[in-house]
């Protein structure tokens, strides 16, 4: 029998996936938004295409309802295109995730109702489930944010308008030393974030919170996107095909002011809150222009994960869990490495062009907030709520 907890929070997002479905225009429900991006209708069906996969097909020998839907919701099928173009009317697709999640459900509920797998130890499986569909459930918040971007109320006006401020050095230390990262053999842990390594890090000072609103447009006012300088080479090519001048939701009113698209709306920019909509490239960007200030920001970069996770676990930084965090180093596995539930599941992000992200969003479910937990995303994306924390040299 699964935990109470695990059940209870799977379900409570199996309803929150199935309600934010019904929320927007039946014409908008398989359409995707962002090239980056499926549609609201695809992450709820993979939710439920991965449950029965691991539940059924794996577990109980059944793969029946498996068979009808993978090429739909199989990454290898066919093209992502294809398959949001292909896939039932709002309707159909919801009251089909409904009927299998609650008999999913009543399944992980009653003893006995599986046979003894070394998957289901210590509810390993159970939480991998539940965290795949936390992720999709952000992942559809994602594209209801990049459906508010292309629904812009362009009448909007700016109330109190966004200043400049540059980079202030309010960094807090970390000695030279040896540290212990990834998860302690937690069930809730994903395959990455194991087994737990011991690394040697260099002294470092790492900023208390993540880069502003205003402290990024100080970037954008000093022609951060224009220079060259502070960009590589491929986030040159990437901002001249992106046409990208600002952050992913970032607009400007009549008057010339800045303003955002929340999954609201309109809002006003707040100062001293998290930059967020940003690439990995305009990251790096940001990091080389506030290292050209000099003096006590001299030596910016971005952090890499390791440091993060060093820094967090010790409560030295502030604002945890309002943007994902860009890292330096490519996203990679750890010695030893061991997938589970398959290879299929974590290996594919491994040597390809995926980067770290740390921390979590305002939108990340509760059991993915945790200092060993690593997302990644390729450096090109913007859409995935990311901001940037900066390291420097030790004083």
């Amino acid at each position: 029998m699964t935990s109470p907890t695990i059940l209870a929070a799977l379900g409570s997002l199996q309803l929150l996936m199935r309600d934010l479905l019904r929320s927007v225009p039946a014409t908008d429900a398989n359409r995707r938004f962002d090239p980056q991006l499926a549609s609201l209708g695809w992450y709820l069906g993979r939710s439920v295409f991965r449950e029965t996969f691991w539940l059924r097909e794996i577990l109980a020998g059944d793969s029946d309802l498996t068979d009808r839907v993978r090429p739909l919701f199989a990454t290898d099928a066919m093209d992502l295109r294809d398959q949001c173009n292909r896939l039932p009317p709002p309707e159909h697709l919801l009251k089909w995730a409904a009927e299998i999640q609650d008999e999913h459900l009543r399944r992980l509920a009653t003893p006995g109702a599986f046979a003894a797998s070394p998957l289901l130890q210590y509810d390993r499986l159970q939480w991998f489930l539940l965290q795949e569909a936390a992720r999709d459930y952000e992942l559809m918040l994602m594209v209801v944010h990049a459906r508010g971007i292309q629904h812009q109320n362009m009448g909007y006006q700016v109330q109190q308008a966004l200043d400049a401020r540059l980079p202030r050095a309010d960094l807090v230390a970390a000695d030279q030393g040896h540290f212990r990262i990834g998860s302690r053999d937690q069930p809730n842990a994903y395959d990455n974030e194991l087994p737990p390594q011991a690394v040697e890090l260099s002294g470092f000072r790492i900023a208390r919170q993540p880069a502003s609103n205003s402290e990024y447009l100080a970037f954008i006012e000093a022609g951060g996107y224009e220079n060259n300088a502070y960009w590589s080479e491929e986030g040159r090519r990437w901002r001249q095909g992106s046409n990208a001048a600002a952050p992913l939701h970032w607009r400007r009113d009549r008057s010339g002011r800045w303003y955002g698209i929340g999954l609201n709306g309109a809002v006003d920019l707040q100062p001293d809150q998290p930059v967020s909509g940003l690439a990995y490239y305009e990251a790096n960007a940001f990091a080389a222009w506030v290292a050209s200030l000099g003096e006590e920001l001299r030596g910016a970069v971005l952090q890499h994960e390791y440091q993060w996770e060093v820094a967090a676990r010790s409560g030295r930084i502030e604002g945890i869990g309002q943007v994902w965090e860009w890292c330096a180093n490519p996203f990679h596995p750890y010695p030893q490495f061991r997938p589970f539930p398959d290879s299929s599941v974590s290996e594919a992000d491994f040597g390809g062009d995926q980067y770290s992200l740390r921390g979590a969003s305002l939108h990340t479910q509760r059991c993915r907030r945790r200092a060993s937990f690593r997302n990644r995303g390729a450096p090109g994306d913007r859409f995935n709520f990311s901001g940037v924390r900066l390291v420097f040299p030790p004083d």
